[in-house]
């Protein structure tokens, strides 16, 4: 399948910077009013019975990448990485302590950073630990994000033995020339021996990182990329759009601002990079995510989080580490994000939420509506009537205005409500906007291009 042309002058148009809506309200709208008190009465007043998932963050790297939009550091010494993991047992312990009983876990994501800088014993430490504080759910999903470039057979056979069940591989780009200009040097031969390291221990799923919008990248090379990366025949690849915002990543002040694409030619690189994996047989899931027909992301229902999108379906998201945030039902909580200021906290109090927000029943409608949107490019007023009642007229007018106004052809009547047009799709944060009460005019600063 290919992609019907659309306008430049649509796209100049929608070339503007808005949330990419892993949470709502957006991090950006947290505040103090979430410390370690409220987040520890948040626990312990969980359903006992219910499943939970936890992400656990690792914000160290062996260098660091200019594009990078992560929350890490690097570090060729692994004594602060030790440390690191003694604050995380730390944390995991108060976290389990505040906990009605001992939960049952069904999802696990460590990120970062490059949780592969991790030795075997400290990968077996932390995955101790949260054997003992949770039940984990035979047949749990285990994700972990590596950097090809840390992997050996000791480590992938340590993360095997941990129970990893899924690996993400970051590689953005092949091409030397984009390599140079985001300082990853990344070979395709190391990116191919990480994959076979995890495929010979018998881990089933991979998954690929790829970026558009990356100084000096063209649609050439990013499809040249795009069939290299076929080539490992990965389980699922993420296509996602450089983030810019230099005012808030120092380490983004390295790019060459001058070497980006303009907004027309990061345009053409998703869709000519989607097309290609379309053709190859992968399933386009919400706004930048590709599955094989048989990966469980395609076949069950997407959800959306901090990590992006999911077949995760828990309520409860458990954060541990360094700036990582939790989702629980009562809001979000996310924790102190330099590494000193939050193993000081974990020091002293065991736990080191600094900020969060709690959710309103507007949020919570809001929030809803937000995600079936990113995930299923629809609205259904029944589905929503039925969910949240009398609450949801506002909303409702709101789609109704949507559909009415709507002169790009983004948006197309459907029996009950409203749905994404193939056209539209690709605007579909534009769509989310209109149902963002947080979002402030002049405020897009804070976020990325949203195409």
């Amino acid at each position: 399948m290919t992609h019907d042309p659309i306008a430049p002058d649509v796209v100049a148009r929608h070339a503007t910077a808005l949330p990419r809506y892993t949470s709502y309200p957006t991090a950006n709208h947290f505040h103090a009013g979430v410390d370690q008190d409220v987040y520890r009465g948040w626990l312990a007043a969980l359903a006992p019975g219910e499943p939970v998932s936890a992400y656990l963050h690792i914000p160290f790297c062996t260098d660091l990448c200019w594009y990078c939009g992560c929350s890490t550091k690097a570090t060729r010494r692994y004594e602060p990485v030790a440390a690191y993991v003694d604050t995380l047992l730390a944390e995991i312990d108060a976290a389990a302590a505040a906990l009605p009983g001992k939960m049952r876990l069904d999802h696990l994501h460590w990120g970062g950073g490059s949780p592969d800088i991790l030795s075997p014993a400290d990968i077996e430490r932390l995955t101790g630990a949260l054997n003992r504080c949770f039940a984990i759910e035979p047949g749990a999903e285990f994700a972990v994000e590596i950097d090809p470039r840390l992997m050996s057979g000791q480590k992938a056979s340590a993360f095997v033995r941990a129970g990893v069940t899924r690996v993400s591989l970051g590689v953005q780009d092949f091409d030397e020339d984009v390599q140079e200009a985001i300082g990853r040097i990344q070979s395709f031969a190391a990116t191919k021996e990480a994959v076979d390291l995890f495929r010979a221990r018998g881990v089933g799923s991979v998954n690929i990182d790829l970026v558009y919008g990356l100084p000096r990248q063209s649609v050439a090379s990013l499809s040249r990329t795009v069939d290299q990366v076929l080539s490992l025949s990965p389980d699922r690849i993420a296509l996602f759009g450089y983030a810019h915002l230099p005012h808030r990543m120092r380490n983004q002040r390295l790019i060459d601002e001058a070497a980006l694409p303009p907004p027309l030619e990061r345009f053409a690189q998703a869709r000519a990079a989607a097309d290609g994996l379309r053709r190859a047989g992968y399933v386009a899931l919400g706004i930048d995510h590709f599955a094989k027909p048989s990966d469980s992301l395609a076949a069950g229902k997407l959800n959306r989080n901090f990590q992006g999108y999911t077949a995760d379906g828990c309520e409860t998201l458990i954060g541990f580490g360094a700036s990582a945030i939790g989702r629980l039902p009562q809001g979000f909580a996310q924790n102190a994000p330099t590494v000193g200021v939050y193993a000081a906290l974990v020091e002293a109090q065991g736990l080191a939420t600094v900020r969060g927000f709690a959710l309103t029943p507007d949020d919570r409608l809001r929030a809803y509506v937000i995600e079936r949107l990113m995930c299923d490019f629809s609205l259904e007023a029944g589905d929503l009537e039925r969910r949240f009642g009398a609450a949801a007229e506002p909303i409702l007018r709101e789609a109704e205005a949507i559909v009415r106004d709507d002169a790009e052809g983004f948006v197309e009547r459907a029996p009950d409500g409203f749905r994404l047009t193939e056209r539209g799709k690709p605007f579909v944060r534009h769509i989310c906007a209109r149902f963002d009460a947080y979002l402030a005019p002049g405020g897009s600063a804070r976020h990325s291009l949203a195409i």
